[in-house]
């Protein structure tokens, strides 16, 4: 039986039944490098160095994955290259398409079907765990007008996707699609507390919560600029998310493995942290 003290931490994604790890890997970079913001360039790895990355975040305990069709070539990537489909819980998008170095926007019920069908293809699996509405900003719109939401409801009602939920943009949308969906993506991190409302209304209401940005998008000089302890950054960031209740994972997207598992080892220590606290009081 794995060590509880060794064995990377998993939480329940809100009244899903899906156990998720507290940390997710996104994979943005293994498919696109244009029109990211980044703090460098990079280049896009060679398919050994992804199931190297891939490997490596399932021997730390990773098990879950976001990708989406605006990630370029991410999803045929893993499609291909993914092993044990059954052990990961894969998240993607509908709503957002990137060609030709620019963003384009359709969110019809239409749309949404032929996307989460094309998504299955190229992820080669049946089904999909989780499904967000990947906002361009206009959260509200998107939830109580057209048919983008009722597209999602009916392939879920069909089994061929377990949760629902948006990846927002505003509060209000948040706290609209913690209503309405199984769960939400925000952005929260030691810079970015505006979402914080979101979190503890999932958290009432018992819905899944995954941060992005959680580590600002590597930009991480900015939280050392704010805190004068000298701290590591990345420790400092996933110690302040993970202090606010309803927190489901963090998804971090690198190519890294060294980061990566330098990413896992702080969650670790702040989560046993977390857990030695709670054993005092």
């Amino acid at each position: 039986m794995p060590d509880p003290e060794t064995t990377f931490p998993k939480r329940l994604l809100g009244q899903t039944g899906l156990l998720v790890s507290c940390l997710g890997l996104g994979t943005v970079k293994i498919g696109r490098n244009q029109g990211v913001r980044y703090p460098a360039g990079f280049t896009l790895p060679d398919d050994q160095s992804v199931r190297s990355l891939l490997a490596v975040a399932q021997d730390l305990g990773i098990n879950l994955l976001d990708t989406a069709p605006a990630y370029g070539s991410s999803e045929e990537r893993l499609g291909r290259l993914l092993e044990n489909r059954g052990e990961w819980i894969l998240c993607s998008k509908v709503g957002e398409e990137f060609r030709n170095g620019q963003s384009s926007f359709d969110f019809s019920g239409r749309q949404v079907r032929a996307s989460v069908e094309r998504s299955l293809q190229r992820l080669r699996t049946d089904y999909l765990d989780i499904v967000l509405i990947h906002s361009d900003g206009n959260d509200l719109e998107l939830l109580e007008q057209g048919d983008c939401l009722e597209a999602l409801q009916r392939l879920q009602q069909a089994g061929l996707i377990r949760a629902i939920g948006m990846s927002t943009k505003t509060v209000a949308g948040g706290l609209r699609a913690v209503e309405l969906t199984d769960l939400v993506m925000v952005t929260y991190n030691p810079l970015a507390q505006d979402d914080k409302p979101v979190i503890e209304q999932a958290a009432e209401l018992h819905k899944g919560v995954l941060i992005k940005k959680g580590l600002l998008s590597g930009h991480l000089d900015q939280v050392n600029q704010m805190d004068q302890s000298n701290r590591d950054p990345v420790e400092s960031s996933l110690e302040f998310i993970f202090a606010q209740s309803g927190v489901s994972s963090v998804i971090v997207g690198t190519i890294s493995t060294d980061h990566l598992a330098h990413n896992v080892a702080s969650v670790n220590r702040v989560i046993r942290q977390d857990r030695s606290d709670a054993a005092i009081l």
